[in-house]
């Protein structure tokens, strides 16, 4: 008998110890899923937004973070400070964004659109957006991602809608661009989706295939004009000038010419002048000094002369009355 009680109390004793050590296994347990539980990560480009029994409580920075373990707490990360984008009509390989793009099977119907002149237009282009309110991106919208999908595509087709097809290709690119983002940001802000629209750009924009070919002869013609337009005013440009230049200075040189023989007549009449009233006051003096001075000027261009009169008995050389040597 008491060999069994002894079996027994030695049995009891390593069932304890068993009891025990099981204890301490789960406490420790409990204590390292406390520790992984409430201790957590906020990386750099992230900002945790803490759910308590699924309610809102707060956001946190990025950083080491605790939270109350077991459940109680629930920390969902946004990327508030990295560059979202979504593609519509096309996709690129590798997006980490859920909603960066659709199935391949629905690019032609993002992509296709009817103009306002009731032409078809092929329009790809790019939302690039953040989140700035983590709290509105999360709860006030249900799928914000698809949401603003729907709204970005929504918003060009109404914009591609309100010109015709020359623009969308051409020339009324960049307004476009302009419109939606603010006609986006403004409905983003309307329905509270905490995103902020950085940039809306079209990519590749052309008419249906059908007609592609036809349109792109079109714009070859288009162009061919412009390229002849410019040709034909820069030839413009550089024969103008030169005859305007050319026009001008013979202008201003007949003007020199002009006030030249102005200045000379003036001259003229005004020596004349002087010299009639000096005839006046003694008309032999004067003739006789004109006449001496008229034979100064004119007998050194005369060369070698000789000068007799009718009773001359022989003939006498004049003096040489040039400078030059004789």
């Amino acid at each position: 008998m008491s060999d069994l009680k002894n079996v027994i109390e030695a049995n009891f004793r390593e069932y304890r110890n068993q009891l025990r050590s099981i204890g301490w296994i789960v406490l420790a347990s409990i204590i390292l899923i406390s520790a992984f539980t409430t201790i957590y990560t906020v990386q750099a480009e992230m900002q945790g937004v803490v759910l308590r029994f699924g309610k809102f409580i707060k956001t946190v920075d990025p950083g080491l973070r605790f939270k109350i373990p077991f459940g109680v707490d629930q920390v969902l990360m946004v990327p508030v400070r990295r560059q979202l984008k979504q593609e519509f009509g096309f996709g690129s390989q590798g997006a980490t964004n859920p909603t960066q793009t659709s199935y391949p099977r629905e690019w032609d119907q993002e992509k296709n659109m009817v103009t306002g002149d009731l032409n078809a237009a092929s329009v790809e282009w790019i939302v690039q957006y953040r989140i700035n309110d983590p709290r509105q991106f999360l709860f006030n919208v249900r799928e914000p991602g698809n949401t603003l999908r729907a709204v970005s595509e929504s918003v060009m087709r109404e914009v591609v809608g309100d010109r015709t097809v020359d623009e969308v290709i051409t020339i009324g690119r960049q307004e476009i661009e302009v419109v939606v983002l603010q006609r986006l940001q403004e409905l983003a802000n309307k329905y509270e989706m905490g995103l902020s629209i950085d940039q809306v750009q079209l990519k590749d924009v052309n008419p249906p295939q059908p007609v592609r070919s036809s349109f792109n002869e079109v714009n070859q013609a288009q162009q061919e004009r412009v390229k002849l337009v410019n040709q034909a005013n820069q030839e413009y440009n550089k024969v103008v000038p030169l005859a305007r230049g050319e026009a001008d200075q013979k202008i201003q040189a007949a003007e020199g010419y002009a006030l030249k023989r102005i200045n000379e007549a003036q001259g003229d009449a005004t020596r004349f002048k002087a010299l009639f009233a000096e005839y006046e006051k003694a008309p032999e003096v004067t003739r006789r000094r004109m006449h001496l001075e008229t034979m100064k000027n004119v007998l050194p261009n005369m060369g070698r002369k000789i000068v007799m009169d009718e009773e001359a008995k022989q003939i006498l050389p004049l003096l040489q009355l040039t400078n030059e040597p004789r």
